[in-house]
């Protein structure tokens, strides 16, 4: 157990909190932000001594959770370095989240506190349990997968600062180097990028609100390096690629990268280098590396970064041999410390030391691993079994459609139907029969889509990234009102 810092004492607690400290301190540090104007290392630093100090006077313990009030401002990375200073857990929860969403997570964490800025708020009167799971634990991230419900990704300060490590290695981030971060810091990808341009002593710029306009902007000015889900990717590049003339890098991941899209990526911006990383919060994301020199070499997952094997398990439990499908299961050194509260959840997600992703994917003949689709996304159609990645992949190879995204909804007589939302290319016109007609010539008949409806974006989560769960509530939206007859109801059928 960590000791209790002596009131006014200035000590820094994790390695992370050593990362941040260390970051602060360079000459020239500062991060900006799309929204205000940005603060300097010195500021950072100095906002993070005042945050430690509200801590330490309301009495917060070593290893106890504090919810954290993220805006992609500037000030919550120095919050984030104040709670790792007096040895606090911080879990990340946006300022504009749901009262539903805040609700179910302060019961998860029973946290006394919640800090946004300077503003300490009690939001519990009794401490919360002593858990030796978060001894050690820098962050607790809730990610909803692919239940719905809420679980407590408990990451810890040395797992995330070699996952750190294995990056800069990897991704070579300069300090001349301007990273761009429209992603929200209760995300993983949103936490590491910016955690990374820091340890690197490159410039970060955090987006508070994600518009192709604003970051448009950012990209013409002096981004070097963009950290973006394929979502936002896609809304970016609607109209054409925006001048970029200094851009290097653009890494992406969180969902999956399609050909289609990669292809726009790379035609757009041909001198930078397009990186699509794959991994969870589980195991401190970016355990596959994929880098198409081109468009044409898309479709994968790539390889295993530093530190990560891997199995793909049939569900007998069996390996599977190269070019058939099993489950994705991912061992590495940079994984989480459990669910919080959750051992028998912790215990049902690790298998051998191997974490279950409940990705389906197949090694190709090029060493390289592909995704298929999600085991619990997988829809049952007439006893057919289908991956929606599949059927999107194969729609998104006709000429006229930017991005789709399909979802099996419950259906009396087929168990379920195929529901699809889809993007079209700026100035195109297709019909929901045009396009089920040319799927029936790419597909095989019981993986045509049985509604399809036209959406300027895909549904999207509040991450930014495109959401399955989401299909059926606008497609089935759409549906209902095509069906009764209103002019301006979009293609459904």
């Amino acid at each position: 157990m960590a000791r209790q810092p002596l009131p006014g004492s200035r000590i820094v607690t994790g390695a992370l909190a050593e990362i941040l400290r260390t970051g602060f301190a360079r000459p020239g540090s500062r991060v900006d932000e799309s929204s205000w104007p940005g603060l300097s290392g010195h500021e950072l630093d100095a906002h993070a001594d005042l945050v430690a100090g509200l801590l330490r006077e309301a009495g917060v313990r070593p290893h106890e959770p504090v919810h954290v009030a993220i805006g992609n401002r500037a000030l919550d990375l120095g919050t984030l370095l104040g709670l790792w200073r007096v040895g606090a857990v911080a879990v990340p929860v946006h300022r504009a989240a749901a009262p539903l969403t805040r609700g179910a997570i302060e019961q998860a964490t029973r946290a006394r506190f919640r800090i946004d800025g300077l503003a300490l708020d009690r939001i519990a009167e009794p401490p919360p349990p002593e858990r030796p799971l978060l001894e050690g634990a820098a962050l607790v991230v809730f990610t909803s997968g692919s239940t719905g419900a809420p679980k407590g990704v408990v990451l810890g300060h040395d797992a995330l600062a070699r996952k750190l490590a294995i990056l800069d290695r990897l991704l070579g981030f300069r300090p001349d180097d301007v990273v761009v971060v429209p992603l929200q810091l209760t995300f993983i990808f949103g936490i590491w990028a910016s955690l990374l341009a820091i340890r690197a002593g490159a410039a970060l710029f955090l987006v508070q609100k994600f518009t192709p306009t604003a970051l448009a902007g950012l990209l013409a000015a002096e981004a070097t390096v963009l950290a973006a889900v394929p979502t936002m990717l896609r809304a970016l590049l609607a109209d054409g690629a925006p001048p970029a003339p200094r851009l290097r890098a653009v890494l992406t991941g969180g969902e999956t990268l399609t050909p289609s899209l990669a292809r726009t990526v790379c035609s757009g911006w041909p001198a930078a280098e397009l990186v699509d990383l794959y991994g969870s919060t589980e195991t401190g994301s970016c355990d596959f590396c994929h880098r198409p020199r081109h468009a044409a070499e898309a479709g994968s997952i790539g390889v295993p970064t530093e530190g990560v094997s891997f199995l793909i398990v049939r569900d007998d439990g069996t390996p599977a041999p190269r070019g058939d499908t099993g489950e994705l299961r991912i061992r590495t050194t940079c994984g989480m410390l459990g669910y919080l509260d959750g051992a028998e959840l912790t215990r049902l997600a690790l298998e051998a030391d191997h974490f279950r992703t409940g990705d389906l994917a197949r090694l190709r003949p090029d060493g390289q691993v592909e995704l298929v689709g999600r085991s619990k996304e997988i829809i049952a159609r007439g006893g057919n079994k289908i991956a929606p990645l599949e059927i999107e992949n194969a729609l998104c190879t006709h000429p006229d459609i930017a991005a789709a995204l399909c979802a099996g909804v419950p259906d009396a007589r087929l168990g379920e139907a195929i529901h699809a939302v889809v993007v079209l290319r700026p100035g195109l016109a297709l019909s929901a029969d045009e396009l089920r007609r040319w799927a029936s010539a790419h597909l095989e008949r019981y993986k045509v889509p049985d509604v399809i409806v036209f959406s300027d974006t895909l549904p999207a989560g509040a991450t930014g990234k495109a959401s399955r769960a989401m299909v059926s509530t606008l497609t089935l939206v759409r549906a209902e009102t095509a069906s009764l007859g209103l002019r301006d109801a979009p293609a459904a059928s």
